[in-house]
């Protein structure tokens, strides 16, 4: 019986297997090394921020579910568009939008800091008495919550699946009908963009860090001059 890795191409391949190795030696090393606290990317006036983390935080997840979701997608889109861009290309793609992830997240980070401080950074501000406790609370998570995963490399994936093959029909849990890929990439970042702007208690998922991943990936794209391929089977 042939493997249903064997026609995973070069890039895609080795992502699925490091992402799967961090994943296992988080909990494996956590009694010597925690790699959330040092790998994940936290804001970068964070004493907790490294340079590193800019990269490292792509292959940190918080759970089975969060790395299963991501390493799905990247299983089940990514192969097409690497073929279409070429190994060399999506590497540099699948970086690019995550840093641009990042990127977002953190400028939405800076603007809520802002609005509080009149500032982008808390250092050297001391105790701060004329803030609110609310806002006391606010800039605590801002500077002492990471952010991990690849889902912003993903969604960059995914915007580039709608626009490479966008009438490729696909099936969507709970919808009855195919739906054309170009659709669920628009319905994807709709809703990214309403929980975003939403801030529903409880969520904690980097909505715009997604948006970022798509917007950087939609750029890319463009820049590049990629065109849709002429046959898809």
């Amino acid at each position: 019986m042939r493997s249903p890795f064997a026609n995973i191409p070069p890039v895609v391949k080795n992502l699925l297997i490091i992402n799967v190795l961090f994943f296992v030696a988080t909990y494996a090393l956590r009694a010597q090394f925690d790699m959330v606290a040092n790998l994940s990317a936290f804001y970068f006036d964070s004493p907790f921020f490294k340079p590193w983390q800019v990269i490292t935080y792509m292959f940190m997840h918080a759970g089975f579910e969060h790395i299963f979701f991501n390493m799905f997608a990247l299983f089940m889109f990514g192969p097409m568009v690497e073929y279409t861009l070429g190994s060399k290309k999506f590497f540099n793609y699948y970086f690019i939008t995550g840093i641009g992830a990042l990127a977002l997240h953190m400028l939405v980070q800076a603007i809520q800091i802002y609005s509080i401080l009149g500032t982008f950074t808390a250092t050297g501000m001391g105790m701060m008495p004329n803030i609110s406790q609310a806002d006391l609370n606010t800039l605590q998570g801002l500077y002492s919550t990471p952010i991990l995963g690849v889902s912003g490399a993903v969604f960059g994936i995914l915007v580039a699946f709608g626009m490479l093959f966008p009438d490729v029909e696909m099936m969507i849990l709970f919808i009855p009908v195919p739906i054309k890929a170009k659709y669920v990439v628009l319905g994807y970042v709709a809703i990214e963009l309403f929980s975003g702007f939403g801030r529903f208690q409880g969520d904690s998922v980097a909505h715009f860090a997604h948006l970022g991943g798509a917007l950087f990936g939609y750029l890319m794209l463009k820049i590049w001059g990629v065109r849709r391929p002429n046959k898809f089977y």
